[in-house]
């Protein structure tokens, strides 16, 4: 396998910048839908069962069929932990990957952009069953994602599946539940080991905080609690890049003042909405069952990356059981923003534009 991480580290994330050339100012995607589908009987994985459950999605683009009838370039996008699928409708999703001859253009494929069971305009504990709510997992997120496709949309084969974050960390998933399914994988943000260490830890500080918040009243609270929100910043320290944090926040008042609005925000959402997003991540570890994937898979990671820290070498160690994969850590530039460098395809889309272009004979 090919790897180019040492290949970055002294050229820079330039390198690959040629395959795909820049274009001069584009048109909106068309042919934008967003609908709600109902699934029915769904058996959580930690057991329970909800008569119905709704998964809310946009879809870009138009189906084009084969021969048989079958829709054949239909594309899978998954979102992160705090967000919703309008995350790819953000301008620079749309600007760097639908525009016309952008890599998922949208005259080419058609996506399909599902909020997460748990988020969003789909199920989650906020609608009315709060604490009450089955403890859904990664995996349910990805059946209830799957039965969409298949069910919903009568998609059987996608041309590709991406997720950045915890859709990076769904992706994996998805190339081993679903090994033939789909000809490529882009897990973005990521990596293929079960939460640990410090991954782990921060994530215990927001849930910790809920769960002992004298306001969450064990869920069933009727005045949203708000110490929690205190917390909450500990999210934007680990996933943004020091660098222009400080430049965001250049002396103790702008900082202070950017804490408070960080605390402002999170007020904005719901607690068990939220205690849900964190702890959801219970059953990932698909390292152990990384050799049953069988699509063309390119992983990007970013080094300056605080949730899927580089020097552990977990790529590195990893990738070695994916029959077809590679992967790539993105080094440090002018142009990074730690975790939440996936939110700027312009940097990571020549990966995107290159495994596309790869598995275009399987398609």
């Amino acid at each position: 396998m090919i790897r180019f991480a040492s290949l970055l580290a002294t050229a820079g994330i330039c390198v690959l910048t040629g395959l795909v050339p820049a274009r001069a100012a584009t048109t909106e995607p068309a042919s934008e839908q967003a609908a709600d589908f109902t699934e029915h009987d769904f058996h959580f994985s930690d057991g329970a069962t909800l008569p119905d459950i709704h998964i809310h999605y946009v879809t870009l683009g138009t189906p084009r069929r084969n021969a048989h009838g079958e829709i054949n370039n239909a594309v899978l996008l998954m979102h992160g932990t705090t967000g919703t699928g309008r995350a790819f409708l953000a301008p620079a999703m749309r600007r760097e990957l639908f525009a016309p001859g952008e890599p998922l253009d949208t005259s080419r494929y058609f996506i399909v952009i599902p909020d997460g069971l748990g988020r969003g305009g789909s199920s989650k504990p906020s609608d009315g069953m709060h604490a009450r709510f089955p403890h859904y997992g990664y995996g349910d997120v990805v059946e209830a994602n799957h039965r969409l496709l298949v069910e919903g949309l009568n998609i059987h084969h996608l041309r590709l599946v991406l997720g950045t974050s915890m859709g990076g960390m769904q992706t994996w998933m998805w190339g081993e539940r679903y090994p033939e399914m789909a000809d490529a994988l882009m897990p973005i943000a990521s990596q293929p080991i079960a939460m640990a260490g410090r991954n782990w830890l921060w994530r215990q500080m927001i849930v910790g905080a809920i769960r002992n918040d004298p306001g969450w009243q064990g869920g069933d609270y009727s005045v949203p609690p708000t110490q929690w929100t205190r917390v909450m910043p500990v999210f934007t320290i680990i996933t943004n890049n020091p660098a222009r944090m400080q430049s965001e926040a250049p002396n103790r008042d702008a900082a202070t003042q950017m804490y408070e609005n960080l605390v402002g925000t999170a007020g904005k959402t719901d607690a068990n909405d939220v205690l849900y997003w964190f702890e959801s991540s219970w059953d990932y570890n698909p390292a152990p069952e990384l050799s049953k994937i069988r699509a063309r898979l390119f992983a990007v990671n970013f080094a300056d990356d605080l949730i899927n820290a580089a020097d552990l070498g977990v790529m590195q160690r990893e990738m070695k059981a994916v029959p077809n994969g590679d992967f790539v850590e993105m080094p440090e530039t002018a142009h990074s923003y730690g975790h939440q460098t996936l939110a700027h395809p312009d940097v990571w889309k020549p990966y995107l534009a290159r495994l596309l272009n790869d598995t275009a004979n399987k398609h």
